[in-house]
């Protein structure tokens, strides 16, 4: 071979280069991942390592318990027995799978299903935990797709004797065992569900911020109506915490950290009477069981019973009709139930007590009365005509004409006097006759004033601002959601939401309480209770005290602003517990009323504000004491003859004209022929009230013969409870 030639073994240098540069650079690739992966990112892969391997498990903390003032039970958690099956500990053998399957379902109910197939699991997959539908078969599979270790949930909430039965058959049954979750009770259901409320899963809109504080998202619940929402950061307790190790099946090997125990939930109790809530509520079905059954028709479709003591504002009873059954929400809301409750038009789901936005109609005289006698519009010995009618020149300004086309007839009620129907007028009435009777049109003269008998009456300005002292036209701050405001209007509102001017008219129908009025029975309540408790208008309170699962008693306050509760005073906020009686204001003591310089009906504020006499009050508790008293007096027959009472009531009734959607649609909203709706609230003993009870019934027609009675039974209830409980007491 020449020294010139080329060996066929011998290999290029290019190639050597490249594939050196190949080696070299797979080397460094591997040096630099092994580098990265071991010491720039360890803590990452560390993590992540950890991660696969970790798990977080939120325990769930019991819920608080509710309690009546006297210690009757209204909501608590009890067991609910759940069938479970881990797959991870279900026998080898096929045959003996199928043969548990089969006797589970005998016992269950739930179909032991066939040969698991892709269709049956992905129907399996549309059902959430405890829901009919998959059979046992596809639940397992299921399961043990997901986590092997994890129990599947069979049947829910089974009964105790079942649940003993397959407690005693699991012995044979490997994988098989028992559940025990707690699940909400309510003992007295229906009868405080509108109170109480019920729970529900923490909906979407506030997952983030319930899983921030460790709940967990399908499986605790949180309030949705009642107490149970307004006051739930007091019940809902917090969860407990492990980080445990598991497995690649989901076992759970060891603990990780110290494990967090669980913090119950605070007990409530309320001030609600149970006892005083059974009667009241019986009182108000039968009495529109009664008149319905008297006209042949579902006339009286709804009502409100609420009783409170006007010197602490303790709320002893607050019932609507009809109402719904909060133990059906317990485990899961029935799409069907819940769907039905929500087309009613009674609204069973809302607390009309505080929701219902209604014209008052003539217990609003109490607020016209109180501003009449205190403006000096009317003194006490001072006498009213009053006519079956009066004509009224209805004027939108001063400047308006008189003419037939405005002149508009203003009419009393109807009474009955010794068999005979008397439609020519009270006659001559003092003022408080005036409130005894209930007048029409003395009322009408006192707020809108009449020709020259009474030139300027009190006007719509002063109308409102008597009317907001004595609790309309503002939410209360009660320990409830969904309260309303009610509508104390004025000629601004009706320009503003109409595009017409206030008339003479208008002033004349809402010192009766009708025409744009509106106020919640709870807002009618608190201006009788305040009147009753001689002007002092006391923060009305479902809460009597927070106790911890020891029995101690918490303090809190509660800031209706927001609902935000706190264990230290807060700006606007009031002592819920323990229990302290709380004065929003005293008429008497408190400059609330501003006063008015008005001339050719026209009125501007003077910036000077004053409080109310407390001769003005006074006037109009006697007026209210006639009420009974008198033979004439609107609650004369019911509180001296049906009901008698041994202690000496007051109170007032009302009839109101309405045109609603429900009414409008029956067409019943004829002129001179409106439906009306009934009211009476009643206070007693009459010098120093302890308890006053309203009654409402829609469409209830008079206020006298239909919400009275109520009333009446609900007092005659509480005296009776009190005399019970005295005689238990030693030396009571």
């Amino acid at each position: 071979m020449s020294s010139g030639s080329v060996s066929k073994y011998q290999v290029p240098k290019w190639r050597v280069v490249i594939i050196y540069g190949v080696i070299v650079a797979v080397i460094g690739a591997i040096l630099f991942r092994l580098v990265n992966l071991q010491i720039l990112t360890t803590e990452t892969w560390m993590d992540q390592a950890v991660d696969n391997y970790t798990q977080t498990i939120r325990d769930p903390a019991q819920r608080g318990i509710i309690y009546d003032r006297n210690g009757i039970v209204l909501a608590r958690n009890v067991a609910s027995y759940n069938v479970v099956i881990t797959p991870a500990n279900l026998p080898d053998d096929d045959g003996d799978i199928q043969r548990i399957y089969r006797e589970v379902s005998e016992l269950t109910g739930v179909p032991a299903g066939g040969p698991v197939t892709d269709e049956t699991l992905d129907f399996a997959k549309l059902f959430s935990a405890c829901i009919p539908g998959p059979t046992i078969a596809d639940m397992v599979a299921l399961g043990a797709s997901l986590a092997p270790f994890t129990p599947v949930k069979i049947t829910c909430n089974i009964s105790e004797e079942l649940a003993r039965v397959i407690g005693e058959r699991s012995v044979d049954w490997p994988g098989v065992s028992m559940e025990i979750e707690p699940v909400r009770d309510y003992p007295t259901g229906s009868l405080t569900a509108n109170v109480v409320g019920f729970l529900g899963p923490i909906p979407a809109t506030l997952q983030d911020s319930y899983e921030e504080r460790g709940y967990v998202t399908n499986r605790d619940k949180i309030g949705y109506a009642g107490v149970e929402l307004s006051l739930d950061d007091i019940l809902i307790g917090r969860n407990g915490l492990r980080v445990v190790q598991r497995d690649v099946a989901g076992e759970v090997l060891r603990n990780l950290e110290p494990p967090v125990p669980t913090t119950p939930g605070n007990n409530v109790v309320l001030t609600i009477d149970a006892r005083l809530q059974d009667a009241a509520e019986a009182a108000l079905a039968d009495e529109i069981s009664f008149w319905n059954t008297f006209f042949g028709t579902n006339r009286i479709s709804s009502g409100v019973v609420i009783a409170m003591n006007p010197k602490t504002g303790e709320i002893l009873a607050m019932v609507t009709f009809p109402t719904f059954e909060n133990n059906r929400m317990a485990r899961f809301i029935p799409g069907y139930y819940y769907e039905q409750l929500l087309e009613d038009p009674r609204r069973p789901l809302v607390n009309n007590a505080i929701s219902a936005e209604l014209a008052p109609g003539s217990v609003y005289k109490l607020t016209t009365a109180t501003g009449a006698f205190n403006e000096n519009v009317i003194e006490p010995g001072e006498i009213v005509e009053t006519p079956g009618k009066l004509v009224l020149c209805e004027r939108f300004s001063p400047n308006d004409p008189c003419t037939e086309a405005n002149s508009r007839p203003f009419v009393d009620w109807i009474y009955e006097r010794n068999g005979v129907i008397n439609e020519a007028g009270f006659g001559a009435l003092d003022f408080f006759h005036c409130i005894a009777y209930s007048s029409n049109v003395c009322f009408y003269k006192l707020g809108g004033g009449f020709e020259n008998e009474i030139e300027e009456g009190l006007g719509i300005f002063r109308l409102g601002e008597y009317a907001r002292a004595l609790g309309y036209g503002v939410k209360s701050g009660i320990q409830l959601p969904g309260e309303e405001d009610g509508l104390v209007p004025s000629p601004q509102w009706k320009r503003i939401n109409t595009g017409e001017n206030w008339s003479t008219g208008d002033t004349y129908i809402a010192s009766v309480g009708q025409g744009y009025v509106l106020g919640t029975p709870l807002q009618v309540l608190l201006s009788g209770a305040t009147v009753a408790n001689h002007g002092k208008l006391m923060q009305p309170t479902i809460v009597r005290e927070v106790q911890d699962n020891e029995g101690r008693v918490i303090p809190m306050w509660f800031n209706p602003e927001d609902f935000s509760l706190s264990q230290t005073p807060t700006p606007g906020g009031y002592q819920i517990s323990p229990f302290t009686p709380n004065m929003k204001w005293d008429i008497t003591q408190t400059s609330m009323i501003k006063e008015f310089s008005c001339e050719f009906g026209y009125c501007d504020e003077t910036g000077v504000t004053k409080a109310v006499d407390p001769a003005s009050v006074e006037a109009v508790r006697t007026g209210t004491r006639l009420a009974v008293t008198d033979s004439l007096g609107t609650l004369h027959d019911v509180f001296l003859e049906t009901y008698p009472l041994a202690t000496a009531v007051a109170g007032k009734t009302g009839t109101a004209e309405y045109c609603d959607d429900v009414a409008r649609e029956a067409n019943r909203c004829q002129f001179g022929a409106w439906p009306t709706h009934a009211w009476t609230l009643a206070y007693a003993p009459f010098e120093d009230p302890e308890i006053i009870v309203l009654a409402f019934a829609y469409n209830g027609g008079e206020g006298g013969s239909v919400a009275a009675p109520i009333v009446a039974r609900v007092m005659q209830a509480y005296f009776e409870l009190k005399s019970i409980q005295a005689a238990q007491v030693p030396g009571g």
